[in-house]
């Protein structure tokens, strides 16, 4: 049975024997720390490498490459691939993880739908599952990939993606991780809360066919809805409901930097009181942190 925390610090102090971060000369814990210590491999010391022509289509980058120290089997490295570029079909003995940190991405299992990935998103191929991973035709995409090597191999490489492969329709998101304006369970949500109860079918229009239908539709992706958005936004001079679709654009991969390079763009089109009113919400938007999901 577990024994409570202060217990075991209880016999541990009776029996005379250190606490934790106490010396002890004999300890082997400390002996065996002082022989393996922590290793910080510092970014600027590592530096980026292209990812090999034979393995890739397009341009792609390969930062910050790990291994683990016996016993140990863990590697990977963060991938950045350009808008377009994606590895060829592969495999790997023990499987694969890729965590998604920027920009969309797509991954193709062999015979099944191609799906999009985007930031905090976790993918798990299986092992020995023939696929591919890269960016979209038109958004970069960086993630974290994590294998495991058996018998010294960690992947099987096999032939380039096609274009038609690559180009090949993206199943929907679901609708609840594609609407970022959906609610908690049992709560209601931002269209409820604005006007359900005196427009309740718009309410359910906007959440069932704008957010869960339209935001859905993979034609565009979420990043580029959410730029179409903002800027029609910005040349009606909506200030309100630009404040709520500037968070959601920035949840869908739009940056900071884009966002305020597409205020000072329309500003020539929309103009400039738009433009200006427009920097004043964003800077209340950057200000915010992004709720966690």
């Amino acid at each position: 049975m577990k024994q409570p925390a202060a217990v075991i610090v209880s016999v541990v102090v009776l029996a005379g024997a250190p606490l934790p971060g106490q010396q002890s000369g004999g300890s082997a814990m400390t002996a065996a720390s002082e022989e393996k210590p922590i290793v910080i491999t510092r970014s600027e010391a590592q530096a980026s490498r292209p990812g090999p022509a034979e393995n890739f289509t397009g341009s792609v980058r390969v930062d910050q490459p790990f291994q683990a120290s016996a016993p140990g089997r863990v590697s990977g490295a963060r991938v950045t691939f350009e808008p377009g570029a994606r590895t060829a079909w592969h495999s790997h003995p023990l499987g694969q993880t890729l965590i998604v940190t920027s920009g969309v991405g797509r991954v193709q299992r062999w015979g099944d739908p191609v799906d999009e990935i985007r930031p905090g998103d976790v993918v798990w191929i299986p092992p020995g599952q023939k696929h591919w991973h890269g960016a979209s035709p038109t958004t970069g995409m960086t993630h974290i990939a994590i294998v495991e090597p058996l018998d010294g191999k960690s992947a099987d490489w096999m032939e380039k993606v096609t274009d038609e492969q690559y180009a090949a329709p993206v199943r929907p998101r679901p609708a609840a991780a594609a609407a970022s304006a959906a609610a908690p369970a049992g709560q209601p949500t931002r269209a409820q809360q604005l006007m359900g109860d005196v427009a309740p079918k718009l309410a359910q229009l906007t959440d069932d066919v704008l957010f869960g239908d339209v935001w859905a539709r993979p034609q565009l992706s979420p990043r580029d809805r959410s730029l179409v958005t903002i800027s029609a936004l910005i040349a009606m001079d909506r200030p309100d409901q630009l404040r709520s679709h500037l968070a959601r654009a920035r949840d869908n991969g739009v940056t900071e930097e884009e966002i305020v390079e597409s205020i000072t763009h329309l500003a020539f089109y929309a103009g400039w009181p738009s433009a200006v009113t427009a920097v004043g919400v964003a800077r209340d938007v950057f200000a915010k942190k992004p709720e966690k999901p």
